[in-house]
């Protein structure tokens, strides 16, 4: 194991500048992608109006949303080579799946706005499946990860329980945009999916928050440690947040005091969806570092030379702050409900 004490100045501190900027860029993309595949994984099969609407409300930023994967994955690969290499080892199946999700959402979207009539239906359903197989994929790669690309039988058991949870997440956030982009009929539906689906939500982060530290000695010495206060810190905002989003939607189902609280709010529960999302990142992030592969590789190992890191900060220097004002930018011009953007 390398001897970070060895280590001074850039050495040092470019695996740990590129390692934020990975954690940040994969919780950009828990945000937005999560969301939109959140919507996919929400549409009804029962109302095709609801569905064109909550198609139109991500049609903006959905493809765009992605833009975060490739910069994240990029980083892993250019910055920590060694780990890019031993994580795509072990997740290819995966990977694999999750990315013809994401192609047959790209496909489907794209196809249900031209087909037939009586075929749409078909494609929406296609989009529904992407949206799951995505999420699904995305959150055992998340349950692999965290055991340390173990092979047992309760790794995989843990890895599944990651995809449910991920997926549940995903809708949970998928809901709460609905919430703020959309109105009426379809706004009352979201505001039950979110409430169904935080709990579930809520239920999945307790039951990987027990089961983590039971797992992973070095997790548990970790939250159990000099820094228990984190443990106390983190999972008592992310309770607040919880109990805050359901009274929150509590209130929006009320009539008609709630409608009124519901227009000026609407954007509440989103935020504090993100801020959940955020808190779990914290807490995963201060659990595996400093390991870019849990109990593997540290990103001092797993770094590329010095001089290649100066080399591709500054390429990041200029990519980041374009993709940010490039997203906002979007944000701002599609901004407004859902019933005002037209789909083609």
């Amino acid at each position: 194991m390398t001897d970070t004490h060895l280590l001074s100045g850039a050495a040092y501190w470019l695996p740990v500048i590129f390692s934020g900027l990975m954690v940040l860029a994969f919780f950009i993309y828990g945000i937005l992608d999560g969301y939109d595949l959140g919507v996919g994984i929400l549409l009804p099969a029962n109302n095709e109006a609801q569905r064109d609407i909550m198609i139109a409300s991500i049609g903006p930023f959905w493809d765009a949303n992605e833009t975060w994967l490739v910069l994240g994955v990029g980083i892993m690969l250019i910055a920590f080579p060694a780990a890019h290499s031993l994580v795509l080892f072990h997740l290819y199946l995966p990977v694999t799946l999750m990315l013809a999700g994401l192609i047959l959402r790209g496909v489907a979207f794209d196809f249900r706005a031209k087909a037939p009539e009586d075929h749409k239906i078909l494609w929406d359903r296609l989009f529904k499946l992407g949206s799951i197989g995505a999420s699904l994929a995305q959150g055992y790669m998340l349950g692999i990860y965290v055991m340390g690309f173990e092979q047992s039988f309760l790794a995989y058991l843990f890895a599944c329980l990651s995809a449910i949870c991920v997926t549940a997440g995903y809708s949970f956030i998928g809901g709460a945009w609905l919430i703020m982009k959309t109105e009426g009929a379809l706004q009352q539906r979201a505001i039950n999916w979110t409430r169904w689906c935080g709990y579930l939500t809520a239920l999945g982060i307790v039951l990987v928050s027990i089961i983590n530290p039971l797992i992973s000695p070095s997790i548990f010495a970790k939250w159990f440690g000099d820094s228990v206060w984190l443990l106390l810190c983190v999972p008592s905002l992310c309770a607040g947040l919880f109990f805050g989003v359901n009274r929150l939607l509590n209130k929006f189902s009320q009539k008609p005091a709630g409608n009124q609280l519901l227009q000026q709010y609407s954007w509440a529960p989103f935020v504090a969806v993100a801020g959940i999302f955020l808190l779990c990142f914290i807490g995963l992030s201060f659990s595996f570092f400093p390991y870019v592969v849990p109990n593997q590789l540290t990103i001092w190992q797993a770094a590329s030379a010095v001089e290649s890191l100066y080399f591709i900060l500054w390429g990041v220097i200029l990519v980041l702050p374009t993709i940010l004002l490039y997203t906002a930018y979007s944000y701002r011009i599609f901004w407004g409900k859902a019933t005002q953007l037209k789909y083609y």
